[in-house]
């Protein structure tokens, strides 16, 4: 808008040139701090996906050594009701 048709405007509508610079200064701002916040934000979430990429590395590790260790026992179990108690594990 040209300075005349923005006089006009403020005229008609019973505003101040002054009040339509700062909301579009305020509307400018608000764009850039949003701009700011979605880095942020995308800065969060890939850390958010490193974190749960490394947290079931390590679920899975754990469940197959619990899988393992059950394994174990079901057959130390097996052997011993086969064989009977073994002394020399005491």
């Amino acid at each position: 808008m040209t300075e005349a048709e923005l006089s006009e405007y403020c005229r008609k509508h019973g505003l101040y040139p002054e009040q339509i610079e700062a909301w579009k200064v305020a509307c400018m701002s608000a764009n850039a701090e949003s701009d700011e916040q979605s880095k942020r934000s995308q800065k969060t979430s890939k850390a958010e996906k490193k974190r749960i990429k490394k947290l079931e590395t390590e679920l899975r590790r754990k469940e197959k050594a619990l899988a393992e260790t059950a394994a174990l026992l079901t057959l130390s179990k097996k052997a011993e009701a086969i064989w009977g108690h073994n002394d020399e594990d005491e």
